[in-house]
């Protein structure tokens, strides 16, 4: 029994090490290539050093690493398992009488371990640290601040069954033209408002309509009708709903992003496509660890004419197809082709039968 604990102790303490010094070794090379591609912009807007390292370098890092941790994990399996491997570590553990599966405890909990955590700072960490990388690069990078300026044909369903469309939102003066309000709270067409413009004031939430026309249909056949110049009028809709992007997804917690998708489902906002991409990505990342973890495992317990080399090659090139996977799977969702929840997860499933597969034969 000492023997087992310490023999997992071995291969966690080696699994985790080795993901760590991986991870940070990676991490520098990134944050070299990254500052060489954005020097000229910290240059032009003269950024001082301490702002670069504590506003964005500090929030970068968490998102890029949790970002590629399955990539991370897969090749910290096959590096250190390989080379216990060809040092005849493996075999020895296997001949002194502990099972296939009793060898995979240790590597099973150390992925649990990596995935917990991975979960936890996707869903509640990285957001807050997004907010200020984000914030960064918006006024920083010359890239960010390429950004959507106009809506057009825009629909809403609000509470109560209040239907809102606008021809055109101008981000500029935050305008709506042509705008219509429509009120189906009864179940039949009860009122409709119409202006020609109507600005959100960002001060006091309040959309204040110019030129408008109220038409309230009463029963029989008389229809009641008021217009005027102007009028503020207050709804739950706010100009930053018209601008809901990646970046701004990025920065919402998992209870915040829960509660988008579900507004934005029920005004019928196309755009929740990106939402639910983030909610179900944060969820499938972490389980992807496991299921990497498994196939790494199990390609790099035996030994092969090729060693390290081969099994380095193999692994690499099986978990850049996995990450390409999971671009084209967005893809799908983006272009209505699939849901989220099938479009996203469908990655692991395939990948899990592979691990499955590779798994039952590796005793052998």
């Amino acid at each position: 029994m000492i023997g087992i604990r310490r023999l997992d102790a071995y291969i966690i303490r080696k699994f985790l090490v080795t993901f760590f010094m991986s991870i940070l070794f990676l991490a520098a090379i990134t944050v070299i290539f990254d500052i060489s591609e954005k020097i000229d912009d910290f240059v032009k807007n003269d950024v001082s050093v301490k702002s670069i390292i504590l506003d964005y370098y500090v929030n970068f890092l968490p998102y890029f690493i949790n970002k590629y941790a399955p990539m991370f994990v897969f090749l910290t399996v096959i590096f250190f398992t390989s080379k216990m491997t060809q040092d005849s570590e493996v075999v020895a553990m296997l001949s002194s009488g502990i099972s296939y599966h009793r060898l995979m405890v240790p590597y099973l909990f150390s992925s649990l371990l990596i995935a917990g955590i991975s979960l936890y700072m996707g869903m509640w960490v990285i957001p807050h640290a997004n907010e200020k990388r984000v914030d960064f690069e918006m006024k920083y990078n010359s890239f960010m601040k390429v950004q959507v300026k106009q809506g057009h044909n825009m629909h809403y369903k609000l509470e109560d069954d209040h239907f809102v469309y606008f021809e055109s939102f101008s981000a500029y003066n935050n305008t709506a033209y042509n705008f219509t309000l429509e009120d189906l709270s009864t179940g039949k067409l009860t009122s409709k408002l119409q202006a020609e413009s109507a600005q959100y004031d960002t001060v006091s939430g309040v959309w204040k309509l110019r030129n408008y026309v109220i038409r309230d249909y009463e029963d029989g056949m008389q229809d009641r009708i008021r217009s005027g110049r102007q009028l503020d009028t207050v709804i739950s809709l706010t100009r930053d709903d018209f601008f809901i992007n990646r970046f701004t997804i990025e920065k919402l917690n998992g209870r915040d992003l829960r509660q988008l998708i579900r507004t934005q489902i029920r005004r019928g906002d196309a755009s929740v496509n990106r939402a639910q991409i983030e909610l179900h990505n944060r969820y499938a990342m972490p389980v992807s660890v496991i299921i990497l973890t498994i196939i790494g495992v199990s390609l790099c317990t035996k030994k092969k004419r090729g060693g390290m080399g081969w099994n380095l090659a193999a692994g690499t090139a099986l978990g850049f197809s996995y990450i390409l996977f999971m671009q084209f799977s967005e893809m799908f969702v983006i272009t209505d082709t699939l849901p989220a929840k099938v479009a996203i997860w469908m990655p692991n499933v395939l990948y899990a039968i592979i691990a499955a597969i590779l798994y039952i034969k590796a005793p052998k």
